[in-house]
């Protein structure tokens, strides 16, 4: 079969393990996201299976349906939000995907982003390779408001490490986030208002959906305290568009250290965000983990040999094997 797999950047599925499982077969990798829907299908226009690396490209209808060969999409991690799994069903394409269980890989990349940021680790290492010694005073984490904006896995284990530093933790979210916060013994903020305005570090870590999209308005971040930083490891769209880069210029929140953004890859420095002072911009590094992602890629060649032999599994649209 002729296999495909894009948006690997860093060249790294050909390095996994399960890589060497593929012999027999022709596989091809794109290192780099073509965002132009016509020129996506033209680039994929002999495979019969497309592995797609995470969310980094949208798989629309417009692509799918000029894509006459194609038998498999094998999606590495369980959200296919990005693909139009009912066009693949109307066409007769298989579409496997699942998770490759808990990771704490985004939970240590939170982390790493606060701690840079309060202390301004970035900054500080290149003027220190410019001969300058200490330019910054660093805030303490002790004794600060840690809010965590859905008590799920990764909040969990961001408001556990915020506990260790001695961090008084804040909750918020939907009635199942509140309960499950409680029940670990975490203070849940008496409603909306109070949890942005308390907050010294605010960390968002909720899954983006319909009811998500644009959940944190900039009339939330205005109530943020001009010295508060807020973390985004999540998605970009949680935070209405345009919001968070109006809301640092004018002071409130004091600072932000995003991970994700509206529109990616962003190339060219081209996002709004890393043209401010105040804001700490990291590629979407949270899960880029050497384990998690060779989990990721080892599963997805499951579905494309499973496919290939005839026992297709992980399959979200298995009614169109039934059609066979």
């Amino acid at each position: 079969m002729k296999i495909a797999v894009i948006d690997d950047y860093q060249d790294l599925f050909r390095q996994c393990t399960c890589y060497a499982r593929l012999a027999g077969h022709e596989v091809i990798v794109f290192h780099d996201t073509e965002k132009h829907p016509l020129k996506l299908a033209t680039r994929l226009q002999d495979a019969e299976v497309v592995v797609l690396t995470q969310q980094r490209s949208a798989f629309p209808r417009t692509v799918i349906e000029r894509l006459p060969k194609l038998r498999l999409i094998a999606q590495t991690g369980r959200n296919t939000q990005h693909v139009d799994v009912a066009a693949c069903s109307e066409r007769g394409i298989l579409v496997s995907a699942a998770g490759a269980g808990a990771s704490p890989a985004t939970a240590e990349f939170t982390w790493g982003l606060i701690l840079s940021a309060v202390r301004h680790l970035p900054y500080e290492v290149e003027q220190l390779k410019r001969g300058a010694w200490q330019s910054t005073v660093g805030t303490g984490l002790y004794g600060k408001t840690l809010g965590i904006y859905s008590y799920g896995r990764i909040g969990n284990s961001v408001a556990a490490i915020g506990k260790a530093f001695g961090m008084n933790i804040l909750c918020w979210g939907r009635e199942g986030s509140q309960s499950r916060a409680r029940a670990a013994g975490y203070e849940v903020a008496a409603g909306r208002a109070e949890f942005f305005e308390r907050a010294d570090i605010l960390s968002l870590h909720l899954a983006l959906n319909d009811e998500t999209r644009g959940i944190v308005s900039g009339s939330d971040l205005a109530r943020m305290k001009p010295s508060a930083l807020l973390v985004n490891t999540s998605r970009a769209p949680l935070i209405e568009a345009g919001a968070l880069a109006e809301a640092l210029q004018r002071g409130r929140p004091g600072y932000a250290a995003v991970d994700v953004y509206e529109d990616e890859p962003v190339t060219g420095a081209s996002d709004p965000l890393l043209k401010l002072p105040n804001a700490l911009c990291t590629p979407h590094l949270g899960y880029v983990e050497r384990s998690m992602l060779e989990a990721l890629y080892a599963i997805a060649v499951d579905g494309i040999l499973g496919f290939a032999s005839g026992a297709p599994v992980n399959l979200l649209n298995p009614e169109v094997r039934a059609k066979d």
